[in-house]
């Protein structure tokens, strides 16, 4: 069973920073593809950046420039630096894995982490 636990979030000041964790549960983090995904209640979900199991990024326009994805591979550890935060990025992070066994693709989602900036 993989568990995906966000931490880090919180409420900052726009301008301020923070550093978002997820740790999954599981050795397959190593070969899976890793992301965020941000959701406002009532408006759909974003995903917001993304990065393969060679360390290749992808970024939402949104956020190019101010958040950066990195992993931990021998910690099982997922990361989003957020800087120069908005109002506008307040939202509920989520961390997603994504791994491919054979022909079967696994997607599983963390409980999510609050990020609200005033």
């Amino acid at each position: 069973h993989v568990q995906l636990v966000e931490s880090g979030g919180g409420s900052v000041q726009a301008g301020g920073s923070l550093r978002l964790s997820c740790a999954a549960s599981t050795g397959t983090f190593r070969s899976a593809c890793m992301g965020w995904i941000r959701q406002v209640s009532g408006k759909e979900r974003e995903g917001v950046a993304s990065i393969d199991s060679d360390g290749e990024t992808t970024y939402a326009d949104s956020v190019k420039g101010r958040f950066t994805i990195s992993r931990d591979n021998a910690a099982n550890t997922l990361y989003l630096q957020v800087n120069s935060l908005k109002t506008d990025d307040t939202a509920m992070y989520y961390c997603v894995l994504n791994y491919y066994s054979g022909s079967w693709s696994f997607v599983y989602w963390g409980q999510g982490t609050q990020v609200t900036v005033s």
